[in-house]
């Protein structure tokens, strides 16, 4: 069985002092880098997912909300923005020079890494199908939210017929009622709820 980690949204934006910050994010950006520095071969494939929204006036499709306050349901203040440095990695994500780099929401509400576009050597394809191309059958999904695009890359991952686990240590999330009702939808999906 060969093993992908993917990596959702370790991003400036999504830690401490970023536009749409989680608490704990940055501690969950250290996390990740030990985990990989430590076993990081056993992983046949690194993924890491970027959300990379086009800048204003440009909504995303109603993503962003310009002109009234976010919901923070279906509308969020302005984050990702593509190439700046919120969209950057957290600087404490140290990421392998072979990963696989997913750019998603560009002009579009992507929550799931499996919505975007992998940058791969061959050019940009989908992500199940890269996976799948590379002999991938298990995935660990890790980063930025648990109950937003944690929880919609691991369904899809499972969706599209890998077998998924969630690290939860190696996640923060945005609100603990969201969170449960998120880690009770992947339960319910077959996803495993594992430390790493």
């Amino acid at each position: 069985m060969s093993s992908a980690i993917i990596v959702v949204d370790v991003q400036n934006d999504f830690c401490e002092g970023g536009a749409l910050a989680v608490a704990g994010g940055a501690a969950v950006a250290g996390r990740i880098t030990e985990l990989l520095d430590e076993r990081g071969d056993a992983y046949a494939v690194v993924v890491a997912t970027q959300d990379w929204h086009r800048p204003p006036p440009d909504t995303n499709a109603g993503h962003f909300a310009l002109d009234e306050e976010p919901d923070y349901v279906t509308t969020w203040p302005v984050h990702c923005v593509q190439e700046t440095a919120g969209a950057a990695y957290h600087p404490a994500l140290r990421l392998p020079g072979d990963t696989v780099h997913v750019v998603k929401g560009d002009g579009r509400q992507d929550y799931s890494g499996f919505e975007g576009t992998a940058l791969a050597d061959s050019g940009p394809t989908a992500l199940a199908e890269l996976l799948r191309a590379r002999g991938v059958t298990q995935v660990d999904v890790v980063g930025l939210a648990t109950d937003h695009c944690v929880r919609a890359t691991a369904l899809d991952a499972r969706g599209a017929g890998f077998d998924v686990r969630v690290l939860t240590d190696l996640t923060a999330a945005v609100a603990a009622p969201t969170t449960v009702a998120a880690l009770t939808d992947l339960a319910r999906a077959g996803v495993a709820l594992d430390r790493s």
